[in-house]
């Protein structure tokens, strides 16, 4: 982040100690920042991008950055961290009966919505086919991290959550593929080459996400570490290995990373909440740092001649294609209208459109500073308008109340020596082991209740100690009982005490992940 003459020198202790007092200070007003957002509705990545933008040229830090490489490949790291966080955070049993419709959603809903922006940008803004074409790709991911920040306050049903989260992490890949197809070819005159090439990249990142996902399972399952702050290394150091993979064999990196992680987290690996608040905080700093970046890169008093056009394109990206994306794909599956109306509306555009901005100035692209410059005021203004409205809309659908059971929390730490597990348990809001009775767990012969600290005091249960809410229990289990054991706390948590007899199975939400 420093200016040309300053980068010509060579970095001191002095220089290091500038910039690590610059980064801290720009961190901590991010994490507040974050507070700030949660109470206002807007996605943090607004803030972040305001931070960045104040240390700018145009700002008070009066930071001179062009180096939109730079940007890019920060940039594209970010984009994996983020995506291995939100495939961590993807609960299968939810996923699953969505992926149908997110995969339609993610592929042909891109279609749909390159297609219709690419026509408006041209007819109604005068951008060049190729610049327009441009956009329309650059503009048609949807971003995860920015719809979540703002859906997660309320409950939704899991058909929406999984739909949205799983298109989110599936439609960067070919997006990805389109932009720079865009940007370094020539005109497509067969686009049936151009879709044979995306269906094998897909195809290839898939299989490699699958097979590196599996692998990583398997072996953090059966190898003890020392120490637990190693699992979340090694659990990201798999996912990153997957995206790298997947890219050095011309296949779909960021769809193998966010496969792979979605595996590894359906997997009940040991240390799981270790794991995935390592994973939350990473993509927290990767989401600061590429915005701060992408804030740095604009020039704001260059935006004005964009403003119109970023307008006129967004409108027609927000009321026409998406809505008719999502209409388009969904025929076949039979989504409510309400429902419908809701996922139309809650395709923000976050990170990835702004990165995605940066190829065609990387690759020399005619005009490739308008297509910024035009990103950077659609994904705000945009932003601005649908994320604080998003929560009245569900509401107003009838689509804010939710009754789902609260998953319970398991942390499972292996004992090696001892061949056994140590199951630490969090009973959450909601859920039906409230009131059971520890004999009415009917945990399998080998699994055992020996702790449970409520309200700050720890104590060893009785047979007929009854459970509440809020309790923490440490469960000890024997290798062989150990999967039984946390699939039947799970039946409880969801069932109640007759979970098994009333049609619950003791294997119910042990398949989850749990977040």
């Amino acid at each position: 982040m420093l200016c040309a003459r300053e980068r010509e020198r060579p970095l001191t202790v002095h220089h290091l100690n500038q910039l690590l007092l610059v980064c801290s200070l720009v961190l901590l007003i991010a994490v507040a920042a974050v507070r700030i957002s949660s109470r206002s509705g807007l996605p943090s990545l607004l803030v972040y991008l305001a931070i960045g933008v104040a240390m700018g040229q145009d700002g008070i830090g009066d930071i001179k950055f062009d180096n939109a490489e730079l940007v890019q490949v920060i940039g594209y790291g970010a984009l994996v961290v983020i995506l291995a966080e939100g495939g961590l955070g993807t609960k299968w049993k939810e996923a699953k009966p969505a992926l149908p419709a997110a995969s339609a959603l993610a592929l042909g809903g891109v279609a749909v919505s390159v297609g219709v922006t690419a026509a408006g940008a041209h007819y109604l803004t005068g951008l060049e086919w190729r610049q327009a074409l441009i956009v329309g790709a650059v503009v048609s991911s949807t971003d995860a991290a920015a719809v979540f920040s703002v859906l997660r306050r309320i409950p939704l049903p899991k058909r929406i959550t999984g739909t949205l989260e799983a298109e989110s992490g599936f439609n960067d890949a070919p997006v990805v593929i389109l932009v720079v197809a865009f940007s370094t070819a020539g005109p497509i005159t067969h686009w049936y080459v151009l879709i044979g090439e995306i269906a094998l990249e897909l195809a290839i990142g898939a299989a490699i996400g699958l097979a590196v996902g599996w692998l990583g399972s398997w072996g953090l399952k059966r190898v003890a570490l020392p120490a637990s702050g190693l699992y979340p290394i090694a659990v990201m150091s798999i996912a990153i290995a997957a995206y790298a993979a997947g890219a050095m064999a011309h296949g779909s990196g960021f769809l193998a990373v966010y496969l792979a992680s979605m595996v590894m987290g359906n997997a009940r690996l040991p240390h799981w909440p270790a794991t995935r608040g390592f994973a939350d905080g990473l993509g927290w700093l990767a989401q600061i740092g590429m915005f701060v970046l992408l804030g740095l890169l604009v020039t704001p008093h260059e935006l004005g001649d964009d403003i119109l056009p970023a307008l006129v394109i967004g409108l027609v990206l927000t009321m026409v294609a998406r809505p008719l994306s999502v209409v388009l794909c969904l025929v076949p599956f039979r989504v409510p209208w309400q429902e419908q109306a809701l996922m139309s509306w809650a395709g923000l555009r976050g990170a990835v459109p702004i990165i995605l901005a940066t190829i065609p100035m990387v690759e020399g692209v005619a005009g490739s500073r308008r297509i910024f410059n035009i990103v950077f005021v659609l994904v705000v203004v945009y932003t601005l308008v649908q994320g604080p409205t998003l929560p009245w809309l569900a509401r107003k659908l009838h689509l804010g109340k939710g009754d789902e059971t609260a998953d319970l929390g398991i942390e499972s730490a292996p004992l090696e020596r001892l061949r056994g597990h140590l199951l630490s348990v969090t009973i959450p809001e909601g859920s039906k082991m409230h009131g059971v009775e520890v004999n009415e767990l009917r945990l399998p012969t080998g699994a055992a209740v020996t702790l449970v600290v409520r309200d700050g005091t720890s104590f060893v249960p009785l047979p007929t100690t009854g459970l509440r809410r809020g309790d923490e229990l440490l469960v000890v289990a024997t290798d062989p009982v150990r999967d039984a054991a946390e699939a039947r706390l799970r039946a409880v948590g969801h069932g109640g005490k007759l979970a098994g007899w009333l049609g619950t199975t003791d294997t119910e939400g042990a398949r989850g992940n749990r977040r």
